[in-house]
């Protein structure tokens, strides 16, 4: 494969993905509705938002709009059910980046909420946004990992709880 935008996002892609499904199946049941602070998220709801944006990137490259309104999310009902939807997504994204052409780089993706345009800009922009906005959140998720006594798997080195080296 060449050197190409889209090879790198590919690379970048595949690289995350093994920590972040090692974070997921680690994520024990009951604690769904755990939260750090009356402010955060859920710990359920943030584990669906790391399964769920591969699916982000897949609907940018094949639809080029999300629209929060329609926008279904999955309902599992146990790890392995999130896992799963997690692999099926990293699949699906997998394929549409197989499918995708430099050209297509520079085309709009639009984010809407009903019919308000929240963002239109060119693709390139918002995969690699999107790759970040996964990535802060499977950060997060260690966190409320560790809050929970919950292993932390090696991410980009050695974890407290992984010593690889």
């Amino acid at each position: 494969m060449s050197n190409t935008i889209i090879s790198q996002f590919i690379s970048e892609f595949n690289t995350e993905v093994p920590a972040t499904r090692k974070c997921l199946e680690r994520i024990p049941e009951g604690l769904s509705d755990w939260k750090p602070h009356e402010k955060s998220m859920t710990l359920g709801y943030l584990c669906l938002l790391v399964a769920e944006i591969p699916m982000w990137i897949t609907e940018m490259i094949k639809t080029r709009e999300i629209n929060f309104q329609t926008f279904k999310h999955f309902q599992p009902k146990d790890t392995t059910e999130m896992v799963n939807h997690f692999d099926e997504n990293v699949k699906a994204v997998q394929d549409a980046f197989a499918q995708l052409a430099e050209e297509d780089l520079a085309k709009p993706f639009v984010l809407k909420n009903g019919e308000q345009i929240l963002i239109s800009s060119p693709l390139i922009e918002n995969i690699s946004s999107t790759l970040n906005h996964w990535v802060h959140h499977r950060g997060q998720l260690t966190v409320y990992m560790r809050l929970n006594n919950i292993a932390v798997p090696s991410i980009y080195g050695p974890s407290a709880d992984e010593k690889t080296f």
